[in-house]
């Protein structure tokens, strides 16, 4: 297969350092975070460029268009995006089918799949939306993460406060093992995740809530409203900054994170990451796995593979 050859040479020759997690086997600790494969439509080829696990989506009940274009901006002075996207989906039901076609083929990859909601569903009857998407999905994922967090669907982030968490998350696992008992395998794995832009007091409460719900693991962070010593020209449009100016924020929280819980809940780091030393602060902080996403759209396709390379000699610093 030509497009498998041209995809495995531009990643190169790829350390085996395996992460054992949540009892399954990721092929190494690097990730691409959701957002990127929304669809469920490259996921094999991130594979392939030597990720060892994709978490695809956000994923909403039905078809939605997302927020009006443009919804995506650059930041190349500050190695930044801003994005707007507001869950575009094509709906549960065609991206299930996509990931019911990944699970049928034997592969060495993991698949998350980070659940949503309607734009327009009312927060009280949010978590309708999250038991649909995770019953249709349940099936063909590896784990589960819920998505309340990102800035760009309205009120979203009032979901991470205890008045709506607590109900929210008791509700998803209840379900998890709702499905596992049918299919007669073990639950998926149940993630959060937060968002960066939290107080100290929300995180603590958002991480008892987790723990009171045996939530599996947290995924820190998705991206910011702060808009602090950026110097590019589209620094001023609303949406999710990500890339390096979230680097400090999501590498603080993760530290937090795995203080208050005594290294105890497992964490993916996501925010600002572009090199192997990234990556190890972010290890060495607490996280277990890590994903990006802005660096993939500035460094390019190879960037996996130089990152392994790199993190497999750490007494390297390398700039990829």
């Amino acid at each position: 297969m030509v497009g498998r050859s041209i995809l495995q040479r531009i990643a190169g020759p790829l350390p085996s350092r395996p992460v054992n997690l949540f009892g399954l086997t990721f092929p190494n600790c690097l990730g691409v975070a959701a957002g990127f494969d929304k669809e469920v439509q490259v996921t094999a080829g991130l594979a392939l460029l030597g990720f060892g696990h994709i978490e695809v989506g956000t994923i909403t009940p039905q078809a939605q268009p997302g927020n009006e274009r443009p919804r995506i901006f650059r930041l190349p002075e500050d190695d930044a995006l801003i994005n707007r996207m507001g869950f575009p989906s094509e709906g549960m039901s065609p991206t299930s089918q996509r990931l019911k076609a990944l699970s049928e083929k034997e592969r060495d990859y993991v698949v998350g799949v980070s659940l949503g909601k309607q734009k327009e569903t009312p927060l009280a009857q949010a978590d309708k939306d999250y038991v649909q998407v995770l019953q249709t999905v349940f099936p063909f994922a590896d784990y589960l993460v819920v998505n309340i967090s990102s800035p760009n669907t309205p009120e979203l982030r009032k979901l991470q406060g205890e008045k709506y968490l607590g109900d929210l998350l008791g509700t998803l696992s209840a379900e998890n093992k709702s499905q596992a008992a049918k299919l007669q395998i073990k639950p998926r794995p149940l993630l959060v995740k937060i968002a960066p832009d939290l107080s100290d007091t929300e995180l603590t409460a958002i991480l008892q809530v987790t723990i009171d719900n045996k939530i599996d693991g947290i995924v820190a962070t998705n991206t910011t409203i702060a808009r602090n010593g950026l110097e590019s020209a589209n620094r001023d449009e609303t949406g999710g900054l990500s890339g390096k100016p979230l680097s400090a924020r999501s590498l603080e929280i993760i530290g937090t994170i795995a203080r208050e819980t005594n290294g105890e809940l497992p964490i993916i780091g996501v925010g600002g990451i572009f090199t192997a030393d990234d990556i190890q602060a972010r290890l060495d902080a607490g996280a277990s796995l890590v994903q990006i996403y802005t660096a993939l759209v500035y460094e390019g396709p190879g960037i996996a593979g130089r990152i392994l390379r790199a993190l497999s000699e750490p007494n390297e610093t390398v700039k990829v």
